[in-house]
């Protein structure tokens, strides 16, 4: 006995196997892949959109909650470096000096980073604000990452990227953006697979006003989804360590500058490291030789890290147009040992230091921030609609009825091997991608088994086999 359970427009069987083109045949699939991913990682992407979204609002709302320890009034002449380190370290003799960031604008304090602070986490410094005008220091505050994000970002953010559950909390970040780019592009295709009729809002109701606006919304954003995803899994335990080793293999890794001393070292330049200004050149004159070679602010002072080390002054402007430029100082001589440039750098390293920056908001500064907002809220309308139509597509007591299984045997083979082929390569350099969708396969086989052992199959088609 076969009977057709009712259709909706959007779910009406298309023309027979035989008539129906390659796209025909993957529709069906596609669709099948995206109701149960949405269905299924929404949840995760649901707490990644709300925690991106606090994100990209926690710059401007660091500058307002430290504002004391950020800003001075504008004086008439900035104290030299060095002194501005000897007050930090008379207000906090403890650890040792890891980095120094001279005051950037008129308007700004200068940090002195100090690692090694007992009560500070290792993988942090303790960042000191000094006035750069009278060397009174502001305040210390713990600081993190190479954007200097202070404790109301640096809690945000690892609330985003592991919620604070170390380690195995990255998975959740890893696994959303595994699947972000699928769903999005999933449902792009999808949406412009549609007749244009089907795509009107005004004056329709129920679903299909749903699925309306949950299509329309997503095709406006699914470019960004995408790119947030990318760029999210640069720099993710597991396929980020993939990509790493791909950009290894081709040559494309991010060069860094050489701190190695000239012939000097270990004579007088014995005292510079951990940023004694009291010895060797001194903090001035490695600031000096930097901006001699064109460094200009913001940039970041790092203190050789033994006698046979040199200063390395690095620009650390992420802001477009980005100040990425570095150089090597030798701590005896003052004198400028290896200078890299950005425009040096190979291409996929450009790429990658330009996607996290556009990922976190750094890369066009406010108005970046702006459209990663506009992104987390388009993503939470679009997981409610989608629920909202997962509801909606029940029928009586049939909650949330799934798009029929049985899809992938309508694809001609022609269509599909390759299909399978490019799965399978991706599965591997995205592991939170392909494991999760070979658990689901395989639970969807086998739930086709029991089915069809009861009796019962529903296939892609629309049709029912007892």
């Amino acid at each position: 006995m076969t009977t057709a359970p009712p259709t909706t427009t959007d779910e009406a069987p298309g023309p027979p196997a035989a008539a129906k083109s390659a796209w025909g045949t993957l529709r069906p699939l596609v669709l099948r892949l995206h109701f149960y991913a949405g269905v299924l990682v929404a949840p995760f992407l649901l707490v990644a959109a709300l925690t991106g979204l606090l994100y990209a609002a926690s710059f401007q709302a660091e500058k307002i909650v430290y504002d004391h320890e950020l800003t001075v009034p504008v004086g008439e002449r900035e104290l030299p470096v060095s002194e501005q380190v000897a007050a930090a370290r008379a207000a906090h003799p403890e650890g040792t000096v890891a980095a120094v960031r001279p005051s950037p604008e008129a308007d700004a304090t200068t940090r002195v980073m100090l690692s090694g602070i007992p009560g500070v986490d290792p993988d942090h410094t303790l960042a000191v604000f000094v006035d750069p005008y009278t060397g009174k220091v502001r305040g210390a505050l713990e600081q993190y990452g190479s954007s200097g994000a202070l404790p109301l970002r640096t809690w945000i953010d690892e609330f985003h990227r592991d919620l604070h559950l170390g380690e195995p909390g990255r998975l959740y970040s890893e696994f959303a953006a595994s699947w972000l780019w699928v769903i999005a592009g999933g449902g792009l295709v999808l949406w412009f697979s549609r007749r244009r009729a089907l795509r009107t809002v005004r004056g329709t109701g129920g679903r299909r006003r749903t699925l309306g606006l949950h299509g329309g919304v997503g095709a406006w954003a699914a470019a960004g989804f995408v790119l947030l995803s990318a760029t999210g899994l640069t720099w993710s335990a597991h396929a980020g360590a993939n990509i790493g080793e791909l950009r290894t293999a081709l040559g494309q890794e991010t060069p860094s500058v050489s701190a190695a001393a000239g012939e000097h070292a270990g004579h007088d330049a014995a005292g510079a490291a951990g940023g004694d200004a009291a010895h060797g050149a001194g903090l001035d004159k490695v600031l000096a030789a930097a901006r001699a070679e064109g460094l200009g602010d913001p940039v970041e002072i790092v203190p050789p890290a033994d006698a046979q080390s040199a200063y390395v002054v690095r620009q650390i402007q992420r802001s477009w147009p980005e100040k990425q430029d570095s150089a090597a100082v030798d701590p005896a001589t003052g004198e400028v040992t290896d200078v890299l440039r950005f425009a040096d750098y190979p291409v996929l390293a450009k790429l990658t230091r330009w996607g996290i920056d556009l990922h976190t908001g750094s890369l066009f500064g406010p108005v970046n921030q702006i459209v990663l907002m506009a992104l987390a809220l388009s993503l939470i309308l679009l997981i409610l609609w989608g629920y909202r139509m997962w509801w909606q597509r029940g029928r009586g007591s049939a909650f949330g009825r799934p798009v029929p299984r049985g899809a992938w045997q309508q694809v001609p083979p022609y269509v599909l091997v390759p299909l399978l082929a490019l799965i399978a390569v991706l599965g591997y350099f995205v592991p939170l991608l392909g494991i999760p969708l070979a658990v689901f396969l395989a639970v969807d086989v086998v739930l086709g088994e029991i089915a069809h052992r009861r009796g019962r199959r529903t296939y892609a088609s629309g049709t029912t086999v007892r």
